[in-house]
């Protein structure tokens, strides 16, 4: 596996070639206040019980080469995925954020929120402000997704045809609220809500792309999946690829840049080792995610 920097955007160029893709939508990426990212990566670097492995962060460079290494790869829209672990400070995040992407022009504005009052409020706010895509975490913020104080923010969402990244599965480790039956239980209420399953829904792959086949605004984002280190923990099932490529209209690229233990270069190799062909690696990777959000 190549190291990272240096010689990868040459790799992840031949990837581009290869496909014949214009560049890369990665709808995961993770830019955040200092001191939060700071937090972040001592907790990777602790293992903590959220983790379930070691997890050395490969990008640990400051915000500015980190925004000039995904550019070099080809990377013509990203988010900024902020997430509170606590109430009080979903607004402050949203704020951070949205000026994060006032001053980034190709990085899509990323707003989150948390179940607590006043959500609803701030919600709209963001939306109004132009707000492109939510992040919801229920592992990290181990809230019930159907906690009543959230019913009016899925409600919003779903109105205004916002996708929302939700961490949901129950990888790398479970947590209180995770896995398939708490999201199955919201789409009940709110069948029209853009949900994207980060991770594929890691380890419940299957489960979660019943729902994907069941609500059509339902996607999955490939943040991890796929990729030899998951593969050791949570490895896809190898008799779902073919539902896998009859979803290739609704798969995202993600990668939770800069977050990874292995070179950015090792997720697109995986995906195109699954050998379903390049005009879904061109969907995945490109056409889908321009569909939604560079339209």
């Amino acid at each position: 596996m190549p190291d990272a920097g240096e010689g990868e955007a040459g790799l992840v160029a031949g990837f581009l070639a290869r496909h014949r893709l214009p560049g890369l939508v990665d709808v995961h990426t993770h830019f955040m206040p200092e001191r939060v990212l700071d937090k972040v990566w001592a907790y990777f670097d602790a293992a903590g019980p959220l983790v379930g492995a070691e997890w050395p962060i490969t990008y640990r460079q400051e915000e500015g080469q980190r925004l000039a290494l995904l550019r070099e790869f080809g990377v013509v829209a990203f988010t900024s995925m902020v997430y509170p672990h606590k109430a009080g400070m979903a607004e402050w995040l949203n704020g951070w954020a949205a000026d994060f992407a006032a001053r980034t022009p190709d990085c899509l504005h990323t707003a989150t929120f948390y179940p607590e009052p006043g959500a609803e409020a701030y919600v709209r706010r963001a939306v109004e402000a132009g707000a492109r895509v939510f992040k919801a975490h229920v592992q990290v913020g181990a809230y019930d997704p159907n906690d009543p104080l959230l019913d009016p923010v899925w409600g919003l969402l779903a109105e205004a045809g916002l996708p929302v990244v939700t961490h949901c599965g129950s990888g790398p480790a479970p947590g209180k609220h995770t896995g398939p039956e708490p999201m199955a239980r919201l789409l009940a209420r709110h069948p029209r809500l853009p949900l994207v399953v980060a991770h594929m829904g890691m380890p419940e792959y299957t489960d979660f792309m019943d729902l994907a086949e069941r609500y059509a605004e339902v996607r999955l984002d490939t943040t991890m999946a796929f990729t030899d280190f998951s593969e050791g923990m949570a490895p896809f099932p190898k008799g779902e690829s073919g539902r896998l490529a009859d979803l290739g209209d609704r798969v995202l690229l993600g990668s939770d840049f800069p977050n990874l233990p292995y070179p950015y270069v090792h997720q697109l190799e995986s995906i195109e080792r699954l050998g379903l062909g390049s005009e879904w690696v061109r969907a995945v990777c490109y056409g889908n995610g321009a569909a939604l959000f560079l339209k």
